[in-house]
This record gives structure tokens, C-alpha cells and sequence, in this order.
């Protein structure tokens, strides 16, 4: 019996996927495990791994094309087997094939073969309307799962409370595969030639867009900004420079990660999210840091970054930062923050907002640090300063709330003694 080969949602937000190179061509063998093609998803490219043993048929998408999640691109048949003719726009059928009929398809495999390969019994949820329990779907929400990823074994590929157990348990990182950067997306300007150029949008650009309209939109933003002296700060960092040596270097934003991990331990209300019908305060502290990447943003995240040093949150971020620019970051590596930073500094940017990024409540902007002329016990000098806006979801942060923190963060910076108390 014909096995499709469904376009699994690969990420959490994923929608669509854009085949990079099939790995297999049509009338290749393959075997459960088998890298069959490389698809783009919204913030990386993952591996597309087959389920099934035979001979791949009636590859549907071509290598550039954008499919969405839960269409057919392809059929692993039997030997000799007659299969019919695929579309990779018709949706993956609602209704899931009953427990042992065999009905595999294809999913994400980051590691070996043999993690990809899935028993005959389990039957994947389907894509687009997930099959699950209500407890199934209320770990889910609480946990931040998302259920397109999960493989039902439950009636009719049903997710359940075990499916989601097994999940957490065989969850780790893994390396994915390394591929070029596409060519940069700017328009380029010729003589003689068209008043303008239409360039498609790639999946990530589709993603940001998506994200933005969910959070200026609905999100009541208020904005809060206050001027940091860093002359301490930076005079802390030289000498901490001077100490590692060759062992690596601390940056400013390090230390800014570090500050503000510390000032949300002081102030958990600013430490939190909103939900559809209540607000989750997190005693954990995970930094989402932004991160420009070719075709957009993405923001990778440093966790329980309150109990790392300055050296270990500046080797954490520089491996994370290179990992992202690469498209290599795992989906468990840029989801799950509680609050983000965002630094144009190094832009030259003296000040600006910075939108917040669902379901978080907050985001602090970074300027630049620059000399200004200030008073100082009744003498004019100059001093480096440093300007920080944050952004507050109005519906978790009052304002009064919002400032108390920037008040803590500032203190931290102006004096980074106070983060030893």
C-alpha cells in the first residue's frame, strides 16, 4: 500500500515550507529514515525524513516551491505499485487512518535515521486540525507545545498525555544540516531597466509580518525610557577584559543581558505573559536576544540566564548569534522567552521602541552609548550614557510597574556592584 508524504509543520509557527533540494528523485529506494528533501520553514531548514520502505514516486513539489503544511509532495510505493497522480496542493486528508493501518508519511528528523523513525503503530496527528485529548490540549497550552509536532498514537492518530510525555523525554538539541544563505534580497537598482522589482517573500519575512500584525495590533503598547550613566559599567568591563585575556570577552550587551535577568528577579510581574484567560508570572528567567539575520529577525534565547556569569552569558550569546545568522538554531533554541532585548547600538542608533513579541509582556530597545556633556556634583564633564526604551503590554505592566523595573535595571548598570546583592 502507497504511503504519502505529507509537508509536516517543522516548527512551531510554520505554515508552509519551501523544498531547498530533494535528496531523493523520483524512482529512488528509500528506507524509513532517509533524508528526502530539505525544506525552509520560518526560521530554519530542517530535513524532511521518510517513514516508510519502497521507491519514492510522484514527487509533487518542485525544488523553490512553496507548499503548505499538511499537503502531499510526494508517495513512497511498493515496488512495481501503480499509484495515481498527486498534487502538492491538496491538503492532507482530515481524517487520520486507523491505529496499524500503516499510514506513516514522512517527518522531521534533526538526528540519526534511527530517531526519525517512528513505530508502524503510531500515526501522525494530522497537520492542520489536530486530533488530541482535552488533557492532551491543556498540557499542551501550559507547556508551550504545539501540537502540529506531536505524533498521535492515540484511536485515529489521536495526541495523548503519553504521546507528550514521550516527547519531553526524547526532546534534545541537534544539529541540522548546514547550507548556503540565499542571495541577498535588496533590489538592485539598473539603467534602462523596469520602474521597480517585485521580490517574493521569504518564509521568514512571511513570518515576521504575521507577528507584527499580531502585536502592534491587539497588544496595547507604552513605551518608558530613561538615560543610563555607564561610566562604572564600562570601567567594570575593562577590567574584566583585562583578566580574561585570551579567554574570550565581555561585551556591553552582555552585560545589559545580565543587568536585566538580575532586575526581573526583583520584579516578576515584568517577568511574564499573557494567555487567552489569565497571565503567567515565570519564576524562571530566559532572555530572548534580537539577532538581524538576512531576510529579517530573530531572537535566540539565552535561559535562566539570571544564574549564568558574564562569561558564560557571553559565550552562550556569540554561539547563539552565530548559530542563528547560519539558519542552524533549533526550534527549543529561539521559543520560550519570558522577556527580550533588542540593541541597535552598534547601528549607531541613539534611541528607539522596540516591539513586543507575543506572549510576552516586555522588551527593552538599546541605544548607543555616547559621550554627552552632564553635571556632576555642580561640574559640567562628559560621561558616557546610554539611552534604554521599554515597551510594556499595558494589560500585564502598569506604568508605575514598568518604571520601578527600568529604575532597577538602571541602578544595576550605573553600579554593577548592586547585582552581587
Amino acid at each position: 500500500m502507497a504511503t504519502n508524504v505529507y509537508m509536516e509543520a517543522l516548527s512551531p509557527t510554520m505554515e508552509e515550507g519551501r523544498v531547498v533540494k530533494w535528496h531523493k528523485r523520483d524512482g529512488d529506494p528509500v528506507k524509513t529514515g532517509d533524508t528526502l528533501a530539505e525544506v525552509e520553514t520560518d526560521k530554519a531548514v530542517m530535513d524532511l525524513v521518510a517513514r516508510a520502505d519502497g521507491v519514492l514516486r510522484q514527487v509533487a513539489a518542485a525544488e523553490g516551491q512553496t507548499v503548505a503544511v499538511g499537503s502531499v509532495v510526494a508517495v513512497i510505493a511498493a515496488p512495481g505499485e501503480t499509484v495515481g497522480a498527486v498534487s502538492a496542493s491538496a491538503p492532507k486528508p482530515t481524517a487520520a487512518p486507523a491505529r496499524g493501518s500503516g499510514e506513516r508519511g514522512a517527518v522531521v528528523n534533526p538526528g540519526s535515521g534511527e530517531r526519525g523513525a517512528v513505530p508502524s503503530a503510531a500515526v501522525p496527528a494530522d497537520a492542520t486540525r489536530v486530533k488530541a485529548s482535552p488533557l492532551a490540549r491543556r498540557i499542551a497550552k501550559d507547556a508551550g507545545v504545539d501540537l502540529k509536532l506531536v505524533t498521535g498514537t492515540g484511536p485515529g492518530g489521536r495526541v495523548t498525555k503519553r504521546d507528550l510525555e514521550a516527547r519531553a523525554v526524547a526532546a534534545e538539541p541537534a544539529l541540522q544540516r548546514e547550507v548556503p544563505l540565499p542571495a541577498p534580497r535588496s533590489p538592485v537598482v539598473t539603467q534602462g531597466g523596469e520602474a521597480y522589482q517585485d521580490v517574493p517573500l521569504t518564509q521568514i519575512r512571511k513570518t515576521i509580518a504575521k507577528r507584527l500584525a499580531t502585536s502592534l495590533g491587539p497588544i496595547p503598547h507604552f513605551f518608558l525610557t530613561t538615560e543610563v550613566d555607564m561610566e562604572r559599567a564600562s570601567e567594570a568591563r575593562d577590567a574584566l577584559n583585562k583578566q580574561l585575556g585570551d579567554q574570550g570577552k565581555v561585551s556591553f550587551n552582555d552585560i545589559i543581558i545580565k543587568a536585566t535577568a538580575h532586575a526581573l528577579t526583583k520584579h516578576r510581574a515584568c517577568n511574564a505573559w499573557f494567555q487567552e484567560d489569565h497571565i503567567r508570572y515565570w519564576n524562571e528567567v530566559h532572555i530572548g536576544m534580537a539577532v538581524a539575520v538576512e531576510d529579517g529577525l530573530i531572537t535566540p534565547v539565552i535561559r535562566n540566564a539570571d544564574l549564568k556569569s558574564l562569561a558564560g552569558i557571553g559565550g552562550e550569546a556569540k554561539e547563539l548569534a552565530e548559530r542563528a545568522r547560519n539558519r542552524r538554531l533549533q526550534p527549543n533554541e529561539y521559543t520560550g522567552a519570558t522577556f527580550s532585548i533588542s540593541n541597535l547600538g552598534m547601528f549607531d542608533i541613539d534611541q528607539f521602541t522596540a516591539v513586543i513579541n507575543p506572549p510576552e509582556a516586555g522588551i527593552i530597545a538599546v541605544g548607543s552609548i555616547v559621550q554627552k556633556p552632564v553635571v556632576v556634583e555642580g561640574q559640567l564633564t562628559a560621561r558616557r550614557r546610554l539611552r534604554i526604551t521599554m515597551s510594556c503590554d499595558h494589560r500585564v505592566i502598569d506604568g508605575a510597574t514598568g518604571a520601578a523595573f527600568l529604575r532597577t535595571l538602571k541602578q544595576m548598570l550605573e553600579n554593577p556592584l548592586a547585582m552581587l546583592l
